[in-house]
């Protein structure tokens, strides 16, 4: 079973994950704290054999990073809102500028590009209206480019995942 490095191949190889890979992949995603040993057990193979498959889906891409999901809520940080952006021009400069911009602003926690009436989503996350506002008014409405803002505060977070579904 030969997985490549490039992520558009990496995508064709999916085939190529056998059950083991699959079980590794879902395990790690419900708790990447699990040692190579505990991993092991789960998936049935000895702790030397598990930990080659775990650097190989890292070496080809498929396992990007290894984080911690924090309370944001306990952090201070419990308001979320979804930000719609349209811009004024579709020029690759224009989306460039921006992108570089959104990069900065404090509490962004995710940028999309997308299709349909806006040209971007971002998802960013305050401490509270007050703290939202400010946020609002010094980097929001500054960033360059921005034609049309609309701001949709979180009322309350129904799933939140980064689980990809195997």
């Amino acid at each position: 079973m030969k997985l490549t490095a490039h992520p558009v191949a990496a995508q064709k190889d999916m085939a190529a994950l056998d059950s083991v890979d699959c079980a590794i992949l879902r395990h790690l995603q419900q708790d990447a704290s699990l040692s190579i040993v505990s991993l092991a057990a789960k998936v049935k193979r000895s702790a030397p054999a598990c930990l080659r498959r775990v650097e190989r889906l890292k070496e080809v891409g498929l396992i990007r990073r290894v984080v911690a999901l924090l309370d944001a809520k306990a952090l201070g940080a419990g308001m979320f809102a979804v930000i719609g952006i349209v811009l004024d021009g579709s020029t690759p400069q224009a989306f460039a500028a921006f992108e570089k911009a959104a990069q900065k602003v404090s509490g962004c926690v995710a940028c999309h590009a997308v299709s349909g009436e806006f040209d971007y989503f971002l998802l960013v996350r305050a401490r509270g209206n007050e703290s939202f506002n400010r946020l609002d008014a010094a980097q929001l409405l500054l960033l360059p480019g921005v034609r049309e803002l609309r701001s949709f505060k979180v009322l309350r977070e129904v799933l939140s995942t980064q689980a990809i579904p195997l």
